[in-house]
């Protein structure tokens, strides 16, 4: 593998790391065992991995620094020593899915080591056997940094980790390769020559962007001045969110809950009232959001506003890195009848499609890194300690992300997978998050929280399955 600096996208979420806010994203799968499996699967789970090993260049690769770190790290080959990279967790005996994701939201908060390959996996064992025909169960925990992978990056490196069947398939053999140690010069040369065709290509974009910044600027202006004559801007992506316990600094502590919902019934019920599947999943989480605050009596006056990434990828590209965008939706929060939230949600999902090409545009994924490393890690250093979240406006409260995701069952090691929980990051300001997607006849929520901020995610959970109810009485 050739010297890569990091795109600057990429690199942003290394600066922007500290103890309190970990930069990785991941996924908690329960596995069943074959029939007759004897063994260890944490000794299986290794040897699958280095069959698959060679096709997974984003798994063997590692950090270097460039040039007293003034300018994005590179990466360069590095060979994983699976002994420290898949890793035993003990469980009690029997234990079920409350103590994984209690498992969860302690082992969420270790960052992992930047000397080696920014990945790791750990296998839970003493889970209690399948309800259904007992068959012996264990568990993964994944752990990948959002600096190498986005979600669909993620999607893309399962393809080659997982199976169709038990039944492992033969991947085709490549050849070894041969390991480059670049010297210090080498890494500041390639350094050198990326940030010059970064100032380059960013000179090319100006004319475009600036173009684009005033057509954003008068389309805004306008829905400002809406907003000043007291129109009605409910399906405008121009709101501040209010502010509530979720925009607040975060801290090391993680709550972690889950929840799987019936596909086919979604689709079904998007289908009447003229939805699309990421509307559903804004819907629910708002509906879900309204009951939380309720009990808190908190529930603000103005809409909770949604984070939403956008992936920005092309059609086929499986590059491991970062290609996305973010956008806000509004999930109607204030609206008491359920019909109405959801015409203000399809509103306001609409609003956000409209703006997403300006966006797109805007939103460079790699750009100048000169002294960026100092000045965006010391920013996020002074952001937290100064409790700067709490005295800045809120541009939103909750991060939602739909990644799509295989509708087939799959299998690892020959163990097949039951659920794939997402598990994503928590920040500063937004101190919830949830991370959904498909897998097989499910949707599968990961909710992850600072535990200081919204320790109650398992009840969140519950609220989600409760709104799905709610929404299927509207269908009747």
């Amino acid at each position: 593998m050739a010297i890569k600096q990091l795109a600057g996208l990429d690199a942003s979420f290394l600066f922007l790391e500290t103890a309190e806010m970990p930069m990785h994203v991941g996924a908690l799968h329960v596995l069943e065992l074959p029939a007759g499996f004897k063994g260890s699967f944490l000794e299986a789970l290794r040897k699958h991995m280095r069959t698959r090993m060679p096709h997974l260049p984003a798994l063997r690769r590692r950090l270097a620094a460039v040039g007293l770190n003034v300018v994005n790290p590179a990466w360069v080959d590095a060979e994983p020593d699976l002994e420290q990279h898949i890793v035993p967790v003990a469980l009690p005996a029997g234990s079920g899915m409350v103590a994984l994701e209690e498992a969860v939201a302690r082992l969420h908060p270790q960052l992992l080591p930047r000397e080696r390959p920014l990945w790791k996996f750990h296998v839970f064992e003493g889970l209690a056997p399948s309800p259904d025909d007992g068959a012996t169960r264990v568990a993964l925990y994944t752990q990948l940094h959002h600096a190498a992978v986005d979600g669909q990056a993620a999607v893309a490196l399962a393809a080659v980790i997982l199976d169709l069947t038990p039944v492992p398939r033969d991947m085709p053999a490549r050849p070894p390769r041969k390991r480059h140690e670049p010297g210090t010069l080498s890494l500041l040369r390639g350094a050198l020559l990326h940030q010059a065709k970064q100032y380059m290509n960013a000179a090319r974009a100006l004319p475009g962007a600036i173009g684009t910044l005033g057509a954003s600027a008068g389309d805004a202006a306008g829905a400002l001045l809406g907003l000043l004559r007291g129109k009605s801007a409910s399906a405008s992506p121009l709101k501040l969110a209010p502010r509530t316990r979720l925009n607040r600094s975060i801290t090391a502590g993680r709550s972690f809950a889950t929840v799987s919902l019936p596909l086919a019934e979604l689709h079904r019920l998007r289908k009447v009232h003229g939805a699309s599947l990421n509307d559903a999943v804004l819907f629910l989480c708002g509906t879900a959001l309204r009951r939380l605050f309720l009990d808190w009596h908190e529930l603000p006056k103005k809409p909770l506003v949604a984070a939403v990434p956008v992936s920005t990828r092309a059609a086929g590209d499986t590059a491991s890195n970062n290609q996305a965008t973010m956008s806000t939706v509004t999930l109607g929060t204030h609206i008491a009848d359920p019909q109405k939230r959801l015409a203000h949600v399809l509103a306001a999902s609409a609003a956000m499609k409209s703006s997403l090409g300006t966006l797109k545009d805007l939103m460079p994924l790699d750009f100048p890194s000169l002294g960026l490393p100092w000045l965006m890690e010391g920013a996020a250093r002074l952001y937290g300690a100064a409790s700067m979240a709490e005295k800045l406006p809120a541009l939103a409260n909750v991060a939602i992300s739909n990644v799509p995701g295989p509708q087939v069952v799959l299998y690892l090691a020959g163990a097949r997978m039951i659920t794939n929980y997402p598990t994503s990051i928590a920040v500063h300001g937004m101190t919830l998050n949830i991370t959904v997607q498909t897998y097989g006849d499910s949707l599968e929520f990961g909710l992850m929280a600072c535990s200081d901020s919204l320790p109650e995610t398992a009840t969140l959970a519950a609220y989600l399955r409760e709104a799905l109810e709610e929404w299927r009485g509207m269908a009747a």
